[in-house]
C-alpha cells in the first residue's frame, strides 16, 4: 500500500464515527488516477443521501486533506 492510500484510510477513519452513528460505514476500495473509490456499507449503502454523503462529505474532506485526490466515486455506481 502506498503513502497516498495510507493517508486516505487515515482520513476515512476520522469520518467513520459519524457514519457509524447512523448505522453506516465506508470502505476504501482503491485509488487510481486521482480517483478514490469507496463503498458505502450498512445503512449508508441504500440511503437516498448516499451520493450527497460521498460528494458533499467524503469527497470534500479527502480532496481538502489529500491534494492527490481529485474525486471520490462510489465503487458500486461506477462499475454497475
Amino acid at each position: 500500500m502506498n503513502k497516498i492510500e495510507e493517508n486516505i484510510k487515515e482520513v476515512l477513519n476520522k469520518i467513520r464515527p459519524y457514519l457509524n452513528q447512523d448505522g453506516g460505514d465506508v470502505q476504501f476500495i482503491k485509488f487510481e488516477n486521482g480517483i478514490c473509490y469507496v463503498k458505502l456499507k450498512g445503512a449508508c449503502a441504500g440511503c437516498m443521501f448516499a451520493d450527497m454523503t460521498i460528494n458533499n462529505t467524503i469527497e470534500q474532506i479527502l480532496t481538502s486533506e489529500i491534494p492527490e485526490v481529485i474525486k471520490v466515486v462510489n465503487y458500486e455506481e461506477a462499475f454497475k
